[in-house]
C-alpha cells in the first residue's frame, strides 16, 4: 500500500501553480499586514505619549508666547496636538499683528490654520488602516478561491482513474485547504488591529477636537484683550 505524504511543507511544494499564487498572495499579506500592525503600534502610543506631555505643558503655562517659541525651536517637527497648537498661535499672532483686523478675523484665521493640521495629522494617524481593513475583509475569499481551485482539480483528476479511493484526493483536498487557513491567518489579525487601531485614531482626533476648542476659547480673550 503506497502512503501519501501529507506534510505541510510537500503540500505547498506539490500544489497547483495558481494555488501556490495564491498561497504567495496570502503570505505577502500577512507579511505587509504585520509589519503595518507593529508600525501602526508605534506611530499610536508616540502620538499618545505627545498628546498627554503637551497637554500637561500647555495647562500648567501662564503665557502661551514662551510654550510657542520652545514648540517651534525644537530639534524634530512639532506633531499632533503640539503642531495644532503651532499652527493655530502661529496665524493667530501673525493677524493680531496686522493693523484693521478684527478679532473675530483672527479667530477665525487661527481655527481654519488648526483644521488644517488637524486634517493632515488624520492623514497620518489613519494611513495603512485601510489597507488592514481591506486584507481582513478580502483575504478569506482569496483563501476560499484557492481552495475551491484545489479541490476542484483533485475532483477533476478522478476522471481518468478507473477506481477512486480517498489518497488519491486527500492531497488535493489537503493543501486547498491550506490555501483557507492561510486567508484567515492573514485576515485575523488584520481585522484585529484595524477595529483597536481605528478606535484608538477616533479617540485621539477627539482629542484633538476638544483641543482646539479650548484653545479657541483661549485665544478668542487674547483676541479681545
Amino acid at each position: 500500500m503506497m502512503s501519501t505524504d501529507l506534510s505541510f511543507i510537500h503540500l505547498i511544494l506539490n500544489a497547483s501553480l495558481l494555488v501556490k499564487l495564491v498561497m504567495l498572495l496570502l503570505l505577502w499579506a500577512s507579511v505587509v499586514s504585520w509589519t503595518m500592525i507593529f508600525s501602526k503600534s508605534r506611530i499610536l502610543k508616540l502620538a499618545k505619549d505627545s498628546a498627554n506631555q503637551f497637554e500637561e505643558r500647555f495647562w500648567s503655562a501662564e503665557d502661551l508666547a514662551p510654550l510657542y517659541n520652545k514648540v517651534t525651536h525644537r530639534k524634530h517637527d512639532a506633531t499632533g496636538m503640539e503642531k495644532i497648537f503651532e499652527s493655530g498661535f502661529k496665524e493667530f499672532a501673525k493677524l493680531k499683528a496686522q493693523p484693521k483686523i478684527e478679532p473675530e478675523a483672527q479667530l477665525e484665521g487661527a481655527q481654519r490654520a488648526m483644521r488644517v493640521a488637524l486634517n493632515r495629522e488624520m492623514e497620518v494617524l489613519e494611513r495603512h488602516l485601510a489597507f488592514l481593513a481591506t486584507v481582513g475583509s478580502t483575504s478569506p475569499y482569496v483563501g476560499l478561491f484557492g481552495t475551491v481551485w484545489g479541490i476542484m482539480n483533485s475532483f477533476r483528476s478522478l476522471g481518468n482513474v478507473q477506481q477512486a479511493t480517498i489518497s488519491m484526493v486527500a492531497p488535493g483536498i489537503a493543501e486547498a485547504l491550506i490555501a483557507t487557513a492561510m486567508g484567515l491567518f492573514a485576515a485575523i489579525p488584520a481585522v484585529i488591529a484595524y477595529n483597536r487601531y481605528s478606535d484608538d485614531v477616533e479617540r485621539l482626533l477627539n482629542r484633538y477636537d476638544i483641543f482646539m476648542e479650548e484653545f479657541s476659547s483661549i485665544l478668542h480673550r487674547y483676541a479681545h484683550s
